[in-house]
């Protein structure tokens, strides 16, 4: 028996005649505090992520009210400052927290940054006088849509961190997509210099980075994760 009573995860305190029983699911659990509220909000924000994702996949896909539609996907931005916002001001008043501040900012930062990325660009189609949508806004606003599903399920991984090994699939899955949509630019771009539409040539060639530049903050927010399973397990 361990001189203080460690015994199969259990801790036994004597006091007097009395023995007090006291559960764990290990000495990492006991020690590091269980503040939910950051979890919480990380996931909130993943969410709100999706969202705005689903959000650009249905405007490609029926490019139709989009003036209204992109009104809608700066509601889901906003929402999403003002949980990055909380986030932070949580994090100034909170003095032990269960990851690492700069963890903690980081990937409120790296969801945030992808939330941007989604809306700026719809509102870059409207503002562009964009009339149609092509197939490589359709294969980007996938992968974006893939890889902000895959985004949500790794968030809710770190949690408990029961299961490291699930999260860390999800973010090479992300880093496979970003992959991807790298591909996408590059063959996108040869076919636009193809054309002679100086006007909408530069238009759509803005377009199509910034809806890469969605899957790259994706992958940035996927190597924030990755470097926190790293780290607490």
């Amino acid at each position: 028996m361990n001189p203080r009573g460690l015994q199969e995860n259990r801790w036994f305190f004597t006091t007097g005649d009395e023995t007090f029983l006291r559960e764990t699911v290990g000495i990492k659990e006991w020690v590091i505090p269980q503040d939910r509220e950051f979890f919480d909000s990380f996931e909130k924000l993943a969410e709100a992520v999706v969202e705005s994702s689903d959000l650009l996949l249905d405007l490609v896909d029926n490019y139709t009210d989009v003036k209204n539609r992109c009104h809608r996907m700066k509601e889901v931005e906003h929402r999403g400052d003002i949980i990055t916002h909380e986030i932070y001001e949580h994090l100034n008043r909170t003095f032990i927290t269960p990851l690492e501040p700069e963890e903690i900012s980081r990937l409120a930062s790296a969801l945030d940054d992808v939330l941007d990325y989604i809306e700026g660009t719809a509102q870059q189609m409207y503002s562009y006088g964009i009339t149609e949508t092509d197939t490589p806004m359709r294969e980007f606003a996938r992968l974006i849509q893939l890889s902000s599903v895959e985004l949500l399920e790794a968030v809710r991984g770190i949690r408990i961190l029961k299961d490291p090994k699930r999260v860390e699939e999800r973010c090479i899955e992300i880093n496979r997509l970003e992959n991807l949509a790298d591909e996408v630019l590059s063959h996108a771009i040869r076919d636009l210099f193809k054309t002679d539409n100086a006007v909408m040539i530069i238009k759509l060639k803005d377009i199509y980075e910034n809806l890469e530049a969605a899957t790259d903050k994706c992958e940035d927010a996927a190597n924030v994760l990755s470097d926190i399973v790293i780290r607490h397990t």
